[in-house]
């Protein structure tokens, strides 16, 4: 599942088996070998090269993140100007991650962030919830499938998680910051969490004005959509009652799992969709790029376990190689939901199909620093065909002699973010700091650092 089971559905009817004969003139090839030996330069080429996907890569008239770059100029799958609201969040920190490696000035974040924020305010909502997509240059919503032609809640979960992560930065700013910070107040407190129950105990991810319910997904944990529950319950205009949590996402305890995967505890129950006894990486990622899973806990589980045991599995899995994957090892791990040889997959351990994608490891560097920086070296010393403008490619087989000069804004999002809280912990200590946010974690009965 990434983000919904209907984008399997919408993409796996593409075939991409791009080969070496497709792929973008490699910008890095100067890249010399005390830069990939040296662990902090390295951190900052990628942190730089991925956040270039926002900035540079950038849709023009909106500032917001395009969905997918191809740089073999393909575009099968989503409309031209296709902007994606889930990874603009993503991206809105790794902008912030910019300023703070000097990538940008302030300044420059600021008017960038002004111009995304005044477009996110004319655009399509749905009592408050903005669209899987929209079209970058007319804000008008471009449907995701058929019936998914409203509102999203998870990827405005998403975007809601980077828009209090600008807020918290500039809050304390200038006049013209402050303005910014009371916009952003306003389109959070826009957002009708509670609307998206349907008056039941648990949160519905669609609603559309068309066709109303009928894309009938209620979220249930575990999987990437615990963001959106805190959020909900942190919401000071439209809250859920911590009933929607507990009996909804945590399903009244049956969330808690007792099982052993590769050794390690899972903590949660993986199964309640896909079946799997572990997740893609993706869902340690997208709910912590801003809610910092070290010290948190409630009474299902200890999230910083949770998290990292997940990364842990993925590791030990591709170095015990059960299919005899080509490549797979200490350096090469890490199985998310990503493009693959054909069409779109969701890889994890037990769905392994042999396609690794980049994201899965780099994005995990706080919980397995030092397997995650393996990886890192790995690809830019070693395999340097897989990585171009905006960082490494979305994924990669050595067992098909396969890889796809082609980027999505969900995976490249997370990488230069998660790198960053490895560092600095900047981004946690900004979405933690947002007194809302505290008081959703409070009210879910969360423990937390509050630093």
């Amino acid at each position: 599942m990434k983000n919904n089971i209907i984008l399997l559905i919408v993409l796996l009817t593409v075939v991409f088996n791009c080969k070496d004969n497709s792929k973008e003139v490699n910008k890095n090839k100067t890249i010399s070998n005390s830069e990939i030996l040296n662990d902090e330069h390295l951190l900052d080429l990628i942190q730089k090269q991925t956040f270039n996907y926002f900035w540079d890569g950038a849709e023009p008239n909106s500032g917001l993140a395009p969905e997918r770059l191809h740089m073999d100029n393909i575009y099968p799958t989503s409309p031209k100007h296709t902007v994606t609201i889930g990874g603009t969040g993503f991206g809105m920190m790794a902008i912030l991650v910019g300023v703070k490696r000097n990538f940008i000035t302030r300044d420059q974040a600021f008017k960038r962030f002004s111009k995304m924020i005044d477009f996110l305010e004319k655009a399509d909502r749905f009592h408050g919830v903005w669209p899987h997509w929209l079209n970058g240059q007319t804000g008008k919503m471009t449907p995701f499938s058929k019936k998914d032609n409203g509102g999203d809640l998870v990827e405005t979960a998403f975007l809601v998680q980077g828009l209090l992560a600008v807020s918290e930065y500039f809050k304390d700013g200038n006049q013209e910051e402050q303005k910014l910070v009371s916009k952003i107040e306003k389109l959070w407190h826009e957002v009708e969490w509670d609307w998206y129950t349907k008056g039941e105990d648990v949160l519905y991810w669609h609603w559309s004005p068309e066709y109303k319910w009928e894309m009938n997904f209620p979220v249930g944990g575990y999987n990437e959509c615990l963001i959106m529950y805190v959020l909900a319950a942190a919401s000071p205009t439209h809250p859920i009652d911590a009933s929607v949590y507990h009996k909804g996402w945590a399903r009244n305890g049956d969330i808690v799992s007792s099982e052993k995967y590769y050794g390690e505890d899972v903590i949660l129950d993986y199964y309640e969709h896909d079946k799997s006894p572990i997740g893609p990486m993706f869902w340690a990622h997208y709910s912590y790029v801003g809610l910092n899973p070290s010290n948190l806990s409630d009474k299902y589980a200890d999230y910083w376990k949770l998290v990292q045991n997940q990364a842990k599995i993925h590791h030990k899995h591709a170095v015990k190689n059960p299919n005899n994957y080509k490549g797979y090892g200490d350096s090469i791990w890490g199985l998310t939901s990503s493009y693959s040889v054909k069409g779109y997959k969701g890889h994890r351990p037990d769905k392994d199909l042999g396609v690794v994608a980049p994201t899965a490891a780099l994005s995990s560097f706080p919980y397995t620093p030092k397997e995650s920086m393996k990886m890192l070296k790995k690809l830019y010393k070693d395999h340097d065909s897989l990585i171009g403008t905006y960082g490494p490619y979305d994924a990669f087989s050595f067992q098909d002699n396969w890889f796809t000069p082609r980027y999505l804004a969900i995976d490249q999002g997370p990488i230069p973010v998660m790198i960053e809280n490895y560092r600095s912990g900047m981004l946690w200590n900004l979405f933690m700091k947002n007194k809302d946010v505290q008081s959703g974690l409070d009210k879910l009965g969360f423990t937390y650092s509050k630093k």
